[in-house]
C-alpha cells in the first residue's frame, strides 16, 4: 500500500510539457485582453461620435485606439508575469539553499504535509525520506509552494495571448461601426459590442467554474454603462465647443475656443 502512495507521489513530479497554470495564464490573460479592447474601443468610438459625426474621424480615433490598447496589455501582461516568474526563480532559489543548509527542517515540513492528510509519522517520515532522496526540490517546492520545478508562468506567452486577443476584441465594435450602414451603425456597433462581452464573460466564468448566467449579465451591463458614459462625455464636450464658439463669436472674439 505504500509503495503505492509513493509511486502516486512520485508520479505528480515528472516533467510534462504545460503546467495547467501555464496553460491558464495564456488564457487568462487571453480573456481580459478581449474585454478590454473591446470596452475601451467603444468607449472610444462613442465618445469621438459624440463630438462629431465626421466618419474619418470616428475611425481614425478607434483604431488607434485598437493598437494602443493592445500594445498597452501586452506590455503590462509581460511586466506582471515576468514580476511573478521572478519571484517564483528566487523562492527556488531559497529552497535550494535550505536544503543544504537545514535539510532537517524541510524534511520535517515535508512529514507533516503528509500527516496533515491522515498518514501516519512512521509512514509520513518514510516517504519524506524516499522524495527528498529522489527530488528534494521539486519536492519541496510542490508541498510548500505549489509550484512544479522547471515549470514558470510564460510572459510571452501572456503578451501575446493579450496582444492578439485585445486587437481581435477591439475589432468587433470598430468593424461593426464601419460597415453598417450609416442609419445603423451605432445600433450595430452596440449589438456588437453586446454579443463580444457576453462571449468574454462566458469563457471567463467558464474557466473559473463561475456563475455564467451573471458573469454574461455583469459584462453586458458593463459595456453599455461604457458606451453611456464615454457618449456623455462627447456629447457634453461638443455641446461646450458650440457654446463657447456662440459666446465668443458674439462678442466678437475670433478663436476664443
Amino acid at each position: 500500500m505504500m509503495e503505492m502512495l509513493k509511486a502516486g507521489i512520485k508520479s505528480t513530479f515528472k516533467k510534462t510539457e504545460k503546467t495547467m497554470d501555464e496553460r491558464l495564464n495564456a488564457i487568462r490573460a487571453g480573456v481580459l485582453g478581449s474585454n478590454d479592447g473591446i470596452l475601451t474601443v467603444v468607449g472610444v468610438l462613442f465618445s469621438v461620435a459624440g463630438a462629431t459625426t465626421n466618419q474619418f474621424a470616428i475611425f481614425i480615433a478607434g483604431l488607434a485606439d485598437l493598437l494602443g490598447c493592445a500594445l498597452s496589455m501586452a506590455s503590462g501582461e509581460y511586466a506582471s508575469v515576468s514580476s511573478q516568474t521572478d519571484s517564483e526563480k528566487v523562492v527556488v532559489k531559497a529552497e535550494e539553499a535550505l536544503l543544504k543548509t537545514d535539510f532537517p527542517a524541510q524534511h520535517q515540513v515535508v512529514t507533516n504535509f503528509y500527516m496533515e492528510r491522515g498518514v501516519s509519522k512512521t509512514t509520513a517520515s518514510h516517504i519524506a525520506d524516499e522524495l527528498l532522496h529522489d527530488k528534494p526540490l521539486a519536492t519541496v517546492l510542490s508541498i510548500k509552494y505549489d509550484i512544479t520545478l522547471g515549470h514558470y508562468v510564460n510572459p510571452w506567452d501572456a503578451a501575446w495571448a493579450s496582444l492578439f486577443s485585445a486587437a481581435l476584441g477591439g475589432a468587433f465594435p470598430l468593424l461593426a461601426l464601419m460597415l453598417a450602414p450609416v442609419k445603423y451603425q451605432f445600433l450595430a456597433t452596440i449589438a456588437a459590442t453586446a454579443v463580444a462581452v457576453a462571449l468574454t464573460g462566458f469563457l471567463s466564468a467558464k474557466l473559473s467554474d463561475g456563475l455564467v448566467g451573471k458573469a454574461v449579465v455583469r459584462n453586458v451591463a458593463i459595456g453599455m454603462l461604457t458606451i453611456a458614459i464615454h457618449y456623455g462625455v462627447g456629447l457634453f464636450f461638443n455641446n461646450l465647443r458650440s457654446f463657447c464658439y456662440t459666446f465668443s463669436h458674439e462678442l466678437g472674439i475670433i478663436k476664443a475656443c
